[in-house]
């Protein structure tokens, strides 16, 4: 049964370091309140870590790939509000208390927080701003600022497409359809490694291509080979 005020926070992993028992830490003081925490697991060396199971409500196994992830959690999930999260995320104190408030106001059914990059270069506060930018104005979220929204609303457009890349734009567009997203300016700080490795620019070049071969209708399929022959192969959560 869904039950009103609750949230439930999915996180989708994959052989995590420490930055997820970061965030599990984190969390404790939602679950404090009532909210609850899914660990979907897409097939770590070992499972899920034992010292992260006391930490979470609920610690299931589903194929691989965060579309399928998410929505595997989705289904064990007894909040009335999904926030799916990334494992390598830092998130407000009050964040739980602001996503119940905003939604609860009626008007909108989904939303997510701004990013800012944990990165000290200089030129990271200025991907971090165009990457606000582009969301607010298009409307459109990416996993890594949270997504929340209204079980009924996930349920309503089906869930995420369960497709290997680009899972967060498509379901962004379909809820879009429902609402426009409440941008909270509240900052959810997620990992900048992958832009520290491979290179601001070169990312930037990468993201913007596959998003654009995307939008013209390109198979999720060979844009997920392209991004990880243009990657580094490790799993970035």
């Amino acid at each position: 049964m869904v039950k009103p005020g609750i949230v439930s926070i999915v996180i989708p992993i994959l052989n995590e370091g420490p930055h997820l028992e970061r965030l599990l830490v984190s969390l404790q003081c939602f679950r404090q309140e009532g909210h609850e925490v899914i660990l979907v697991d897409g097939g770590s060396m070992g499972g899920i870590p034992h010292q992260n199971l006391p930490m979470v409500d609920k610690g299931i196994v589903s194929p691989p790939g965060r579309a399928f992830q998410m929505n595997a959690g989705a289904k064990e999930a007894r909040g009335e509000v999904l926030w799916f999260l990334h494992a390598d995320s830092e998130v407000p104190e009050d964040a739980a208390e602001m996503i119940v408030s905003v939604l609860g106001a009626g008007k909108r059914c989904w939303g997510r927080f701004d990013i800012a990059l944990s990165g000290r270069l200089k030129m990271l506060r200025v991907v971090e701003f165009m990457m606000n930018l582009r969301s607010r104005v298009t409307g459109i979220a990416t996993g890594d600022q949270g997504i929340f929204v209204l079980n009924r609303a996930f349920l309503e457009v089906g869930g995420f497409p369960e497709i290997p890349l680009m899972e967060d734009i498509s379901i962004s567009r379909a809820l879009k359809k429902c609402s426009s997203p409440h941008c909270f300016r509240q900052r959810l700080v997620t990992s900048s490694r992958r832009w520290e490795r491979d290179g601001v620019f070169p990312t930037i070049t990468l993201m913007w291509r596959l998003r654009l071969a995307f939008a013209l209708g390109a198979d999720p399929h060979t844009l997920e080979k392209k991004y990880y022959r243009c990657s580094s192969p490790t799993h970035e959560s």
